[in-house]
């Protein structure tokens, strides 16, 4: 086995998203101030900065705002301000716009954006490179590194140039060991590396369970006739039932151009249920439909997000190190947005690690740090939304709905919530029912104009595996999706991934087989949450491999 080279740095950011890409500038403005030298290095899997990237995305810019004043002479791809918005509840065939006096405050976007996230980061990483950081696109951080005593020594990155027998290429690179003080994971909802360190620090013991959303993002060029530069609509009701939690958004950005999507809470109980022909569904309402004919499709992608909010955040800081932005999950759902609070965590964090490196201090616990982090900001941003996660889940979308919106008007009218501080029942894989207890549900074949397959879909998103590289999805026990989830909930995985990553195929004996289709992956990480029997690890594959985003 070849040896790998070992680097020491200050600090290692994993993750070029919001969180990370702010905590990095941070710690260098801090620096720059104090007159000290700290070196910072940022890891991010996807071939360019960005590229994993996919949001609404409705942005409040009052964490950039912080971190960089002049964001908007620096050039900053924030053009499009909101212009007015909408809620609106979707029957199958109408629906109806709720009034703008009944919603709580907190559902304004007036001084809001309408923004490409991954072009965000982009920039973000630039104004980094700017300070002197140095950020390393295509290295996907694979494994946590750890000293004698048990706290965090840093990561290393994944070789490059196996095949899946974990043999070598003849161009095969080892992967890179980053040896730092204070190691910042900013993955994303559902990392890897931090699902590795909450079970190994317990950081989740006294939280609630982390609840998810599959989020299905695509973008079009509609009719200019139809386009309403700064348009923000979000909508709630069909084609989703009473009891499965989720909505749509349809943005009107620059060009001509809608940023259109679909949320499915991923604690459904239908194992029927396919996230991916809900989005497809949701177009043909009469209500979307007119607005897209005569459109087209340019993009596609999915990405799970965190939507437990203020009582599923977990401890943190672990020896070494901390979690920043969604891979504590810092979302505030019914706003849908998130970006403000997974910055502010990184420059909060930021400015505990510097003060903790000036004193000499590394690889030790930043005591406080989730007082430091979110009092503040993001208390006030979600602890007064706490319940409306709750709410839905045990009252189904209508009442919940309408307890969620007395809650909130309780909060910002008395200042506290009559409901207390409701938890969440249980992880989202726990949710699914039987087959035998579930109805199957007839989704429509796709037209090709307005609805789509998966594999006309997953070509947009513009992926990239290496085919004969290590398999990335693990499962811990090959015979259970056969042997139970395909008996027990029709193998819900063929239904649940977007993307067409696991299929149920029939051998020459006409007996079924498990297919994973790993090139299809689209870096969602919904099999890592929605699988029943919690079979499946999503790990990284070789960087660089996953989806390339433009503008998502």
């Amino acid at each position: 086995m070849s040896a790998r080279e070992a680097m020491q740095v200050d600090v290692v950011v994993v993750g070029a998203g919001p969180a990370g890409l702010a905590a990095a500038i941070r710690l260098k403005q801090l620096a720059d101030t104090s007159g000290t030298e700290i070196s910072v290095i940022v890891l991010e899997k996807a071939a360019e900065i960005g590229g994993h990237v996919l949001s609404g995305a409705v942005l409040d810019p009052v964490a950039l705002d912080a971190l960089i004043p002049d964001w908007k002479a620096r050039g900053a791809p924030l053009d499009t301000k909101v212009t007015s918005d909408s809620f609106r509840m979707l029957t199958q065939k109408g629906g109806f716009s709720i009034p703008r006096f009944l919603l709580p405050p907190l559902f304004s976007n007036h001084g809001n954006y309408i923004a490409s996230l991954g072009s965000l980061c982009a920039w973000l990483a630039e104004q980094a490179e700017a300070l002197g950081i140095d950020v390393f696109p295509g290295f996907a951080a694979t494994e946590i590194l750890y000293n004698e005593d048990g706290s965090v020594k840093g990561v290393a990155t994944g070789d490059m140039g196996r095949v899946a027998d974990g043999s070598e290429k003849p161009e095969f690179v080892p992967g890179m060991e980053l040896h730092a003080r204070y190691t910042l994971i900013g993955e994303g909802a559902r990392g890897s590396l931090a699902k590795q360190l909450m079970a190994k620090f317990r950081l989740d013991e006294k939280a609630e369970p982390q609840k998810y959303g599959l989020g299905i993002k695509e973008i079009w060029e509609i009719d200019p006739e139809k386009h309403r530069l700064g348009h923000v609509e979000h909508t709630l009701g069909w084609p989703l039932d009473n009891d499965t939690g989720g909505g749509g958004f349809v943005y009107h950005a620059a060009d001509n151009r809608i940023f259109l999507g679909f949320v499915v809470h991923l604690n459904y109980k239908n194992p029927f249920l396919s996230p991916f022909d809900e989005m497809q569904r949701y177009k043909t309402h009469p209500h979307l439909s007119r607005l897209l004919e005569g459109g087209k499709r340019l993009s596609f992608g999915a990405r799970a997000m965190s939507s437990g909010g203020w009582q599923s955040i977990p401890e943190l800081a672990f020896p070494g190190g901390a979690l920043i932005g969604c891979s504590a999950g810092f979302m505030n759902l019914p706003r849908i947005k998130g970006t403000h609070n997974a910055m502010w965590s990184g420059m909060k964090t930021a400015e505990a690690v510097f003060e903790a490196l000036t004193v000499g201090r590394g690889n030790d616990l930043l005591a406080g740090l989730n007082a430091r982090v979110t009092d503040g900001a993001i208390k006030t941003d979600l602890k007064k939304v706490r319940n409306t996660k709750p709410l839905i889940s045990r009252f189904g979308t209508a009442f919940g709905t309408l307890f969620s919106g007395f809650d909130l008007w309780s909060n910002t009218l008395l200042g506290f919530s009559v409901f207390g501080t409701l938890g969440h029942d249980s992880p989202d894989y726990a949710a699914l029912k039987k087959v035998r207890d579930s109805k199957k549900i007839d989704y429509p074949k796709p037209d090709g104009r307005l609805t789509f397959d998966r594999a006309s879909s997953v070509f947009l998103a513009n992926l990239s595996h290496e085919e004969d590289q290590p398999l990335h999805l693990v499962l811990k026990d090959p015979s259970i999706p056969l042997k139970i989830n395909l008996p027990d909930f029709d193998e819900p995985a063929q239904r649940y991934c977007p993307a067409g990553v696991y299929e149920i195929l029939s051998d020459e004996d006409g007996k079924p087989r498990f297919q994973i289709n790993a090139a299809n992956c689209v870096h969602c990480k919904t099999c890592d949450i929605k699988d029943p029997a919690q079979n499946i690890d999503w790990v990284p594959p070789e960087g660089g491999s996953g989806p390339n985003y433009q503008g998502m």
